[in-house]
């Protein structure tokens, strides 16, 4: 549709950064100031990674894992290194990341690289994850880097693995928000994005238990 083109992108991707850079490296400043939904998005997230880790629909694999937009660590520490032997996190904001190696405590051994960069200059090798986990992140992408991002997520996935996005959903149009220099896609355009990648869809699931006034967030295993 067009409508969440982004008219500048080297300034849609700077004002993003002097955002975050603004954000405390805490719990709290990773959720918007909603530190007390961290439990409940962990427990959605653990229970939709379940149905490929048991059972009939078991698939994956649990060497390795990848936490895009990692922050501080917080989907690393709680969701990813329970189940994966290693897990590599990629954010682009330095702060984060130094702090995610307190955070992260005893768990911080078992994590292989911090990648400091935008997902947009993202480099995976092929064949090395059985999860690509990306949550809350993929709003900071133009259309263009989201495509070749999730191209580059298919290359780097093991047999059987799965790149995992959990996301804000707009109910109608794309919005753009100027503050933190995002935009929350409707799910035709995510359809969209995801086709253009040829990826598909496995499996999707709406979060429930959200306070109200946050937007629906939606997660979708793509293969």
């Amino acid at each position: 549709s067009g409508c969440s083109e982004v008219n500048n992108e080297d300034e849609f991707y700077e004002k993003a950064d002097e955002y975050w850079k603004s954000i405390p490296a805490t719990l709290n400043g990773m959720l918007g100031g909603y530190g007390r939904i961290s439990q409940i998005d962990i427990h959605s997230s653990y229970n939709f990674l379940k149905r490929f880790l048991e059972g009939p629909k078991a698939r994956l694999k649990t060497k390795r894992a990848l936490d895009c937009g990692a922050g501080i660590g917080r989907v690393a520490k709680n969701l990813l290194l329970p189940i994966f032997k290693t897990v590599d996190l990629a954010e682009l904001n330095s702060k984060f990341l130094e702090q995610a190696r307190t955070y992260l405590g005893e768990g911080s051994k078992r994590v292989g690289n911090y990648f400091c960069c935008g997902l947009q200059d993202l480099q995976l090798e092929e064949k090395t994850y059985d999860v690509i986990w990306v949550q809350w992140v993929t709003g900071h992408l133009t259309d263009a880097h989201f495509v070749k991002f999730l191209n580059m997520c298919k290359a780097a996935l093991r047999k059987g693995g799965l790149v995992i996005i959990k996301d804000n959903v707009a109910i109608l149009d794309v919005e753009l928000d100027a503050v933190d220099s995002s935009v929350t896609r409707n799910p035709e355009e995510l359809r969209h994005i995801y086709s253009a990648a040829n990826m598909k869809i496995v499996f999707e699931q709406k979060q429930t238990h959200f306070p109200p006034e946050l937007y629906n967030v939606y997660m979708t295993a793509l293969e």
